[in-house]
């Protein structure tokens, strides 16, 4: 699969955006990317490889030859870094690999158990109620997002975390930034500094404490730091990662799946009155929406061949997840959404070791969310065609700023 010159190659993520919402690519441009492994250009001038079907993402994203470091040569990007932001991922444990990864990842496995995510279900249900007053008292009419979809999962995670949910102007805003492709590098540092001094302020009151307090940071500076298993960066690097993951990607999710499933009226009733088919109907909706669009990125440590292509060692490689979403060899009609469908087989969540941990606390936040709001607001319909919404395509995270409902 060689080209002449680079500016040959397709370049990715694609220069121009669907206006649908729900299109991952338009036709002309599945044209461009037929994988299952093509060659494109990066933003920033490099190359790399697009991996685009089910099977091969898989074999990639499960693969020990492909690397998540974003120090090793050769890692593909979309934007500048500076070297700051770089050097200061300590913590972040999907930016690692082997044992550094594995030692992190571990500390925090057991917070993300499905078993324990049911005993802080209580909190999820309290705290959407409170959204859900929170939109009744807007509107109607009301926007969904700012009311509902951005808060509840912020308000969760800051609970879970010990963040005080009064900053989280603060720290949404920050997290915006860093999640936004078209930041210069200056002001992603800047953003990323203060997120940093933030939780290293609130990391140093919980360590003042005698007991370190019981949430998740408090347990984790009395149980790992305190005994010297974790350095006070490394757990700043880990916290920032939870806080930035655990709100983003939920809000995203509830703003476009409302979006969709209020298109058919019959969809949002199955919700009501067939509550037991939301876990399976949140699984298709992380299937169908698939909100990381630019992919997860790697970079090969030796030779692999995937998909008939052999990648050389320091090749950056694009595991495209929300096409492999949509792979026809998988799923039948892939571009449809369908609520009764068994959809277990999606890799929103990634795959292999650097899988989202926080996949067990997301679904629950999404099934009961979506359960409590069709049942509450039975009649509810967005009050914008899908065309005319504002999305975030420059986003890491895709999804919608404003999202007007009535009902």
């Amino acid at each position: 699969m060689t080209q002449s010159t680079q500016t040959e190659l397709p370049p990715w993520p694609p220069t121009t955006s669907p206006r649908n919402p729900f299109t991952l690519l338009d036709d002309t441009e599945r044209q461009r990317y037929p994988g299952p492994v093509t060659r494109v250009l990066l933003p920033t001038g490099a190359t790399a490889w697009l991996v685009s079907r089910h099977t091969e993402v898989r074999q990639l994203l499960r693969h020990p030859a492909f690397s998540s470091d974003l120090n090793r040569p050769g890692f593909p990007l979309l934007r500048p870094l500076p070297p700051e932001t770089v050097r200061n991922s300590r913590g972040a444990f999907l930016q690692m690999d082997g044992a550094a990864h594995t030692r992190l990842r571990r500390m925090l496995t057991a917070e993300f158990m499905i078993k324990n995510v049911r005993r802080i279900e209580p909190l999820i249900h309290r705290t959407v109620d409170e959204a859900l007053a929170d939109l009744a008292a807007a509107g109607p009419p009301a926007d969904l997002v700012s009311t509902v979809a951005l808060p509840l999962p912020s308000k969760v995670i800051c609970h879970l975390l010990g963040v005080p949910y009064a900053d989280h102007d603060f720290f949404q805003s920050r997290s915006r930034l860093l999640l936004d492709r078209r930041v210069p590098p200056e002001q992603l540092q800047h953003a990323a500094q203060e997120l940093r001094a933030f939780l290293r302020s609130l990391v140093d009151a919980k360590r003042a404490r005698p007991d370190g307090g019981e949430d998740l940071l408090g347990r984790l500076v009395r149980d790992r730091v305190e005994p010297g298993e974790l350095e006070v960066d490394e757990l700043v690097g880990m916290a920032l990662l939870l806080l930035v993951a655990g709100h983003e990607t939920t809000a995203n999710m509830l703003g476009l799946s409302v979006l969709l499933l209020t298109r058919d009226p019959g969809r949002w009733a199955l919700l009501r009155d067939r509550p037991e088919l939301a876990p399976g109907m949140v699984d298709e909706l992380l299937r169908y929406l698939s909100i990381v669009r630019t992919g997860l990125f790697r970079v090969a440590t030796e030779d692999v061949e995937i998909g008939g292509q052999t990648i050389r060692a320091g090749d950056g490689v694009i595991a495209l997840i929300a096409l492999a979403n949509r792979d026809t060899e998988v799923f039948d009609d892939p571009d449809e959404f369908d609520p009764y469908r068994e959809a277990h087989q999606h890799v929103a969540f990634g795959f292999g070791v650097h899988q989202c941990i926080g996949q067990p606390l997301a679904r629950a936040e999404l099934r009961i969310t979506l359960v409590e709001l069709a049942r509450r607001f039975p009649g509810l319909r967005v009050t914008a065609d899908p065309q005319e919404l504002t999305t975030r395509n420059d986003s890491i995270v895709f999804g919608l700023d404003t999202l007007p409902v009535t009902w």
